[in-house]
């Protein structure tokens, strides 16, 4: 059967619980993604019912979500479509202060009936929880921005292209990867896309189009005389952009001083499996790693899970004061080191920003989830630690006047609550590129892409490794290195920040699954950096031996 036939046939059917992508909501037509099934006149009307009804049993403050939203994944191995899966997820949030206190409801039943009888239940909750909080909420004041209309600027909506085209970009890359030497491959498109609108008794209705887009592939390559294996993962970012990033663009691509391509703002990713098979291989014959102390050059797409993980997720106002205790941990960076003015987080080269506006970032909107205007801040200035990340409610207890506007719900059926903004790592200040830092590396490791982690429940010792590990010997790469991992602490690592490249090397690293709260929740952010130095850090050889 030809490919497009299957396509054509299997519709949206095959293999969906195979796929590593949450489908939320229930499996429809490609074309169905496409339609629009209420007005941003009628959402208004809708929302208004919620703000009346809470107002009038009570409630002193309201805010409604109408949300619409759409998934669509591409998932592909070898020469064989293993899944196309379209799901659509329909309905509304209502959350509410009554007595000082938070009530939530929601529903799929978008009608003036079905958002009234969630309203009731909503302010109904919140006066029962009332009489066991002790504190009343405070929250942050917001303007009322009125009617206003956030969209990402995509070229090219994800939806509207075909999914025969989509198969047969993935199965390119697969064929050219397979030509190159991988013995296996398996390749994946997933593609998201908000439709929120949100009012509140503050006097904002806000609407919002957000998409997001992701490329990726594992390629494997086999040695069947010695049984080894080796695998080289993608090294796309997602992104919030529309398909327009699937289309490869010669002035985003950076060229490495030992021959491998790295993308910014357009990605290709026959290109990147061509590489992937060839380093794979290149991986069965590499040398393993001596044990010892080296000085780390850490690209983007590298460094962006270690700022995640030792600085997005510590500087989290909810984690610092113990709220994520008991499901992922708390922090290290307690209010007493971010009072003090001068907790030395990292060296001075370090400047560490939350941004929820970063063009083609995970995270930008135009408005978080309770109605904030996004904004950038400081969470490290030069080295120390001056900001963490706080929503409306949460502002007061850092002494602050306004929300940061990091406030986040993965679908209109659950609550929204404080989540990780993007987290960036400045660029240096003077020109300086990747060639002239490895040339300034006399004993070093060089580490492009994601691989395994670890870090403990304060954020605070941790090992990374990667996807392709190369060795710096007197300025000059002199091969590839298998079986690196670096151990650190959070403090530690960010102090031996020595160096770091101009904004012409900057890029962005992105997770769509960011898991936070109970019950669970993921959320897609970006983290942006340029390729960094960091110097005497313990590297340990992860090989296994019998």
């Amino acid at each position: 059967m030809k490919r497009r036939d299957f396509v054509q046939l299997t519709g949206l059917g095959l293999g969906g619980l195979m796929l590593p992508f949450p489908m939320m909501g229930n499996s429809v037509s490609p074309e169905a993604l496409l339609e629009i099934p209420i007005t941003v006149a009628q959402k208004k009307q809708l929302a208004d019912v919620a703000l009346t009804t809470a107002r009038s049993l009570g409630a002193t403050y309201t805010d409604v979500r109408i949300g619409r939203y759409l998934n669509q994944s591409v998932s592909t191995r070898e020469k064989r479509v293993q899944g196309i899966q379209s799901s659509e997820s329909f309905g509304v949030g209502i959350r509410v202060i009554a007595n000082g206190t938070w009530g939530f409801a929601s529903t799929n039943q978008v009608t003036t009936e079905g958002i009234d009888k969630a309203t009731k239940q909503a302010v109904a909750i919140a006066k029962a929880n009332s009489k066991f909080q002790k504190e009343p909420v405070k929250l942050a004041p917001v303007p009322g921005y009125g009617e206003v209309v956030w969209n990402t600027p995509i070229q090219k909506n994800p939806f509207e292209v075909p999914v025969s085209e989509k198969v047969d970009l993935l199965l390119n890359a697969n064929s050219e990867a397979m030509k190159n030497g991988a013995n296996f491959v398996n390749s994946n498109l997933f593609q998201v896309n908000e439709q929120k609108y949100f009012a509140s008794s503050d006097g904002s209705y806000i609407d919002q189009d957000i998409h997001r887009i992701w490329p990726t592939f594992t390629v494997s390559v086999i040695d069947r005389a010695s049984g080894q294996f080796k695998t080289r993962d993608a090294l796309s970012a997602p992104m919030g952009m529309g398909y327009e990033y699937m289309i490869p663009k010669s002035e985003d691509k950076l060229q490495t001083p030992f021959g491998m391509m790295l993308y910014r703002n357009s990605y290709d990713i026959v290109e990147d499996a061509i590489a992937a098979a060839r380093q794979a291989k290149e991986k069965l014959t590499a040398k393993s790693v001596e044990p010892g102390k080296y000085d780390m050059v850490l690209e983007p797409n590298h460094l962006g899970l270690t700022i995640h993980e030792s600085v997005g997720h510590p500087l989290e106002l909810d984690r610092i004061l113990g709220y994520e205790a008991n499901y992922a941990g708390t922090s290290f960076a307690t209010l007493d080191k971010l009072k003090s003015g001068t907790f030395n987080y990292g060296s001075k080269v370090v400047n560490i920003f939350a941004d929820k506006q970063q063009a083609n970032s995970l995270g930008a909107v135009g408005y978080d989830d309770e109605g904030v205007k996004s904004k950038r801040w400081d969470l490290i200035k030069d080295g120390i630690f001056v900001n963490v990340q706080a929503i409306r409610d949460q502002a007061h207890m850092i002494g602050q006047k306004e929300s940061h506007g990091c406030c986040y719900s993965q679908s209109w059926s659950d609550v929204q609550f404080q989540r990780m903004p993007n987290v960036s790592l400045a660029p240096g200040k003077e020109p300086y590129s990747l060639a002239q830092m490895i040339k300034d590396v006399e004993k070093g490791i060089y580490i492009a892409g994601r691989g395994s982690y670890s870090i403990d429940q304060q954020r605070y010792n941790f090992q990374f490794g990667g996807t392709v590990f190369y060795e710096i010997k007197n300025g000059e790469i002199v091969g590839m290195l298998n079986d690196v991992a670096y151990q650190s602490n959070t403090q530690e690592f960010w102090n031996s920040c020595v160096k770091i490249c101009d904004e012409k090397d900057y890029r962005l690293f992105g997770s769509f699954f960011d898991g936070k709260g109970q019950p669970s929740q993921v959320s897609a952010v970006s983290h942006g950096s340029s390729t960094s130095r960091f110097n005497g850090v313990n590297v340990i050889n992860t090989a296994r031996t019998i």
